[in-house]
């Protein structure tokens, strides 16, 4: 795990000369060697669908309930969707600067490691090794087999074994799918998206026409027994944004953007308010239909929904969590893959996740590892109870992150931004993000604690491997690294990277 920012591919042998008339020899003209890095493939489009499709998985379907639970009125509870919606805008609009003056992917962990260095950043690189990815693409997994099992036993639990399996067939396919092409991955998220999109403006319209033909009795006296305790709307306001996280997706991949000045921002600038209003307007469909009680007691409110009032298509609510689900797994492989990718390049993960195929110029190794990890988490039974775990830290480094745009403006104010910010966005996201981060030490006191042990259990690791020079570590750990990453590059077709020289310049 040496520092290595830039790798040179290896010499290739000439090709021999071609004798001419005269006697002389004449190297035919080569075209110019394409460079061992990842390609700019992904669009404005393939960006508005990375951030919408991730943004949008299945809480909005599944579990809207968690902001109706605490603000105890319809009226408060749409309230917090907007100001969740606003702060969300903030953050990523934020980010819409990180990422065009730090053009790296890896999102936070790139904008850590640019404004406070190497500790930071690997720990929060470790963090999300080995519990925020991993966790976060088991459960989505496992969500989306159980709506696509449950239909074959109406009548009883599906088995515990075959939701898994299907759980993991599905992050296989999307691994191989991202292996294969960027491309393929970019198509399975706009497919995805639109499936999703177009489901919720069909329970949009429903609800619409409901309220038309005069079912708004649920919206009189809509603020009647809020609940205007300042921890229950602290509450329904972290189950909002944690229905809003996946704005930051885009940022994961900024190397791979197509003039990342343009569609980086534009990309999320134009996300955010379609996310927002989608939210918005389904919480008004799902409250001109169902009563509090309903939407309390349901484990979907989205189903609970299709069945009062699709009638013989309420099939396809389940059909649509399941393709929203599908999607979401495909956006988190695709941003997770190029984190461990540029922490491997960083020098703090092994070199080999830093190699990329020789034809396809897709990060198969760092693919195959997401893989890996999301898989062996599979095999926790109770793997919902890990996300828990991760609410404090994701905050932390996203506070940390925003926080390190304050002092870079601070420490390089001369430096090239193509989009600045008013200073009054990173403040108040700051100053935001510090009552998010207490919440759950007030209200989740153990978890949040076993968060940060998880995170600190990476310090030995950062002091004993990482920051140890290569000379100095024992000769038999060297050799073994050096035989996995040989077959490791055989078996994948796979170099080790190198440096986009623009982007290079540009992000010291």
């Amino acid at each position: 795990m040496a520092k290595t920012t830039h790798y040179a591919t290896a010499a290739q042998e000439d090709p021999p000369a071609k004798a001419v008339s005269n006697g002389t020899s004449a190297s035919p003209p080569r075209p110019p060697q394409e460079s061992m890095q990842l390609k700019k493939e992904i669009s404005l489009v393939n960006g508005v669908c990375l951030i919408v499709g991730n943004m949008i998985g299945s809480g909005i379907f599944v579990s809207p309930k968690g902001v109706l639970m605490y603000s105890d009125s319809y009226g408060l509870s749409l309230v917090i969707w907007a100001v969740g919606g606003l702060f969300s805008v903030f953050g990523a609009l934020c980010y819409a600067e990180l990422g065009t003056t730090i053009k790296k992917s890896g999102a936070s962990y790139a904008y850590i490691l640019e404004a406070f260095g190497e500790l930071p950043a690997f720990i929060r690189l470790w963090t999300s090794l080995l519990i925020i990815e991993p966790t976060s693409q088991a459960v989505i997994a496992v969500t989306f087999a159980n709506y696509m099992v449950q239909p074959f036993f109406p009548s009883c639990e599906a088995p515990y074994l075959a939701g898994r399996l299907l759980a993991a067939v599905c992050i296989c396919l999307l691994t191989f799918v991202n292996c294969a092409y960027v491309k393929w991955g970019t198509r399975v998220q706009d497919l995805s998206t639109y499936a999703k999109v177009l489901a919720l403006i069909a329970v949009i319209i429903a609800g619409i026409v409901c309220i038309g033909q005069g079912r708004s009795e649920n919206f009189a006296d809509s603020f009647e027994g809020s609940s205007w305790q300042v921890g229950n709307i602290a509450l329904a306001l972290y189950s909002a944004l944690f229905s809003y996280s996946g704005w930051d997706t885009l940022n994961f991949v900024t190397e791979e953007i197509k003039n990342p000045e343009r569609n980086l921002p534009l990309a999320i600038g134009i996300s955010m308010p379609i996310v927002t209003v989608i939210y918005i307007m389904t919480n008004v469909a799902y409250y001109s239909v169902l009563s509090k009680m309903d939407i309390l007691s349901s484990d979907a409110v989205a189903v609970t929904f299709a069945d009062q009032v699709f009638g013989v298509m309420n099939w396809t609510i389940p059909l649509a969590v399941a393709l929203s689900c599908f999607g979401g797994l495909n956006a988190s492989i695709l941003a997770a893959s190029r984190l461990f990718f540029v922490g491997s390049r960083e020098g703090h993960l092994p070199d080999a996740i830093c190699m990329i195929h020789v034809k396809r110029f897709t990060p198969v190794p760092a693919l195959l590892f997401n893989g890996a990890m999301a898989l062996v988490y599979l095999c926790v039974e109770d793997i919902f109870k890990l996300i828990n775990y991760y609410s404090f830290s994701y905050w932390f480094f996203v506070g940390l992150s925003i926080a390190g745009q304050l002092y870079l403006r601070w420490k390089e104010p001369s430096k090239e931004r193509p989009l600045k910010l008013s200073i009054v966005f990173p403040v108040v996201f700051c100053l935001c993000t510090i009552f998010l981060v207490a919440v759950p030490l007030y209200t989740d006191f153990v978890n949040s604690v076993i968060g940060i042990a998880i995170a600190a259990s990476g310090l030995p690791v950062y002091f004993l491997l990482v920051r140890v020079p290569e000379r100095k570590r024992p000769e038999c750990l060297r050799r073994a690294v050096a035989s996995v990453t040989w077959l490791i590059q055989i078996l994948c077709s796979s170099v080790l990277t190198e440096m986009d020289p623009d982007t290079a310049a540009k992000s010291q």
